[in-house]
């Protein structure tokens, strides 16, 4: 067993270097606009789904900071990330709701975290989008792969069309990485936009694996937004590694990339994820914008 005072050393230690990073560039702190609380035992699920997959990928996927909700929120501050959301999604009809419910609980009782609400089509989508909405929800969370559904999907209308209104980001993983779905990819999720020009998009995982597909999606719409979760680490350079001659087309869109790193549920420290950003060599500048000032624009922090 790890002894206490050796963990909350090395724990010190992160934040310390979590904080220098930040700092160097002269930030208030951070914004992550990808991680995930959700209800415990929706949460364990989730991990063991993690604890499968590394057989499937051939490298193993250990959840760096599987430790209690109160404990990883504690992290997140520590590291000095001023602002994050509670990315929550589900797999099948009649649980949005209670997702929405419990989020919205999390969200009063945890002030630093952006409310976060989620959907699912089903009759009653529309019904509790527009009460989340009239609750406070900022940001909502759409999962493609893990829902199996058509973000084209009659049912769905008015929600995109509600979200749209309201300029309320969603962030979307509707890359096909880490394995395909029967709706991922650029064509589905942009045949929404095409229906919603307005809409607020946040691409997950900036597309994974089709990354330049979903520039090609940003550099058409100006109100999609890529998130860096878990994208330029050691860990998925190695299951998919980003083109380096789209690198420019970043510095291009530096307005609309979003810090995100999928914390809890990443196979190494949180730092790497920013080292990975800064190993990029595109500037300073656009490091602060990255990890800060862009959400803080989009979400008026």
């Amino acid at each position: 067993m790890t002894d206490i005072r050796t963990a909350g050393a090395a724990e010190t230690a992160e934040s310390a270097q979590v904080t220098g990073f930040w700092r160097a560039l002269g930030l208030p702190g951070l914004i992550d606009v990808h991680t995930h609380f959700m209800p415990e035992r929706v949460l364990a699920k989730v991990w063991d789904y993690f604890d499968s997959v590394g057989p499937l990928t051939g490298l193993p996927w250990p959840i760096t900071y599987r430790m209690e909700e109160d404990r990883r929120v504690e992290t997140l501050r520590g590291f000095g990330v001023r602002r994050f959301t509670s990315m929550l999604y589900p797999h099948k009809p009649a649980m949005a709701a209670w997702l929405n419910s419990w989020s919205a609980e999390f969200a009063s009782r945890t002030p630093d975290c952006l409310h976060t609400a989620t959907f699912f089509p089903e009759p009653e989508a529309a019904g509790y989008v527009t009460r989340a909405l009239d609750e406070g929800a900022r940001v909502f969370k759409a999962h493609l792969q893990v829902g199996g559904y058509d973000p084209g999907d009659e049912l769905l209308e008015p929600v995109w069309g509600a979200l749209a209104e309201a300029g309320v980001p969603v962030v979307t993983h509707c890359g096909s990485g880490p394995a395909p779905g029967n709706h991922t990819g650029p064509g589905p999720i942009g045949r929404v936009l095409a229906r919603h020009p307005r809409l607020r998009l946040v691409v997950a995982h900036m597309g994974v694996p089709e990354y330049g597909d979903f520039l090609d999606l940003a550099e058409r719409h100006p109100g999609v937004f890529l998130d860096t979760a878990m994208v330029f680490t050691a860990f998925s350079e190695a299951l998919s590694p980003y083109p380096r001659e789209d690198l420019p087309r970043l510095t291009d869109l530096g307005d609309r990339i979003l810090l995100g790193t999928d914390f809890p549920n990443i196979p190494y420290p949180y730092l790497e994820a920013l080292e990975g950003l800064a190993g990029l060599g595109l500037g300073d500048d656009w490091l602060r914008a990255v990890c800060h000032d862009n959400a803080a624009r989009l979400f008026g922090v």
